[in-house]
């Protein structure tokens, strides 16, 4: 609430120094809370034992949302445990606060003795020095003070993942109901994306060879027709061959392994009705990792075509050694659906590469369809 509130209040503040200055406030209030915590917790402890999950519970909160750390209900052992290790964590944590405040304090009457008696009343020769040399003092002591609040941060987020975090076979169990998600995502998608390749051939290509098979028969029928009817022919043929190869790239895009992605892409931008712009920066990736940032890129494009009425397509590929990252966006109406079959072939897609995919698509638009997968 508070960053929102200050954004609001003080639009002309950079967004940068903001945010420092609020996430040290934040820092402090969750050290200031586990000041007081600490000791409670201990108390709990030796006295009522009962409440310990219960007090438990309140941490699990308050770490939640000032340290961002997902945890799960402890058994009362685990609380009781974590409660005593958190009570000492606390009280070092009031030291470290401690001398923060004593600084602050001291800083205030300073300041406060130089505002009472003006620069008349300074003595340039004693008191400069003294305060210059208190300064430097004061300016090595912050130094210190703030990296042991970041230390008993870190220590905080160390202990709540150790006492309240999930188990080594809670987290084996989530991995296991991941890897079966993901195996029946993959099944799903490839057998929609069969379905997918079936309907094009019979709707598309098998039509338009019956077509063709009709006109060189008439053709043959009529020769006094036949040079209008093999130019209609020679079209149609073409046609074929485009839905050929649209079948066969979304089978897999042999222009990966020609070209490469940003070749690849561009293929995709050239098809497209609506012009595209391509920022593709990715760093190296395994072949599977390409192909689904190419069938990502290439599905999003083709549904903003169909469906958005966008005018300007823009698709960004960055990334760094450790993942790469694929944003997607339109000018178009929005109301995109990520349950839709194709959407929801791409985010299997993604999600079996234990990647991360999501659409943000208000009404009125803007669409935009974003994925990271690890190049791992």
């Amino acid at each position: 609430m508070l960053p929102r509130a200050a954004r609001r209040a003080y639009p002309a503040i950079g967004s940068t120094s903001l945010d420092l200055v609020l996430r040290g406030l934040r820092v402090v209030a969750g050290l200031l809370l586990g000041l007081v915590s600490g000791p409670v917790g201990l108390l709990v402890v030796v006295f009522a034992r009962s409440a310990a999950p219960r007090f438990a519970a309140l941490e699990r909160r308050r770490i939640g949302v000032l340290l961002g750390i997902d945890s799960a209900a402890p058994t009362p052992p685990r609380a009781v445990r974590y409660l005593a290790v958190r009570a000492a964590v606390g009280l070092f944590g009031g030291f470290v606060l401690g001398w923060l405040f004593y600084g602050i304090a001291v800083a205030v009457i300073a300041g406060h003795r130089i505002a009472v008696r003006g620069l008349d009343g300074i003595d340039w020769q004693d008191d400069v020095v003294t305060l210059l040399w208190t300064t430097a003092v004061g300016g090595v002591l912050l130094y210190l003070e703030v990296q042991g609040i970041k230390g008993v941060v870190a220590l905080e987020a160390g202990v709540a993942r150790r006492y309240l975090g999930p188990s080594e076979a809670e987290l084996l169990h989530r991995r296991i109901d991941e890897l079966a998600a993901s195996r029946a995502g993959i099944v799903a998608a490839v057998d929609a994306e069969r379905r997918r390749i079936e309907r094009d051939l019979h709707d598309g290509v098998q039509q338009r060879l019956v077509a063709l098979g009709m006109l060189l028969g008439r053709a043959r029928r009529h020769p006094e027709h036949a040079e209008d009817l093999l130019r209609q022919a020679h079209d149609e043929s073409r046609h074929v061959l485009d839905d050929l190869r649209e079948v066969a790239w979304r089978v897999y895009p042999a222009a990966l392994d020609a070209l490469g992605l940003a070749d690849a892409l561009e293929a995709v931008a050239d098809r497209s009705s609506i012009p595209v712009k391509i920022r593709c920066a990715p760093p190296p990736a395994p072949a599977p990792v390409e192909t689904a940032v190419y069938f990502v890129v290439s599905e999003a494009v083709t549904n903003a075509a169909k469906h958005s009425g966008a005018t300007m397509i823009d698709v960004d590929i960055t990334g760094d050694g450790g993942a790469v990252r694929v944003r997607v966006e339109d000018d178009g109406v929005g109301g995109a659906d990520p349950a839709g079959g194709g959407l929801a072939g791409l985010s299997r897609r993604v999600l079996a590469l234990d990647g991360r995919f999501g659409v943000d698509s208000p009404a009125g638009g803007p669409t935009v369809i974003t994925a990271e997968m690890p190049c791992g």
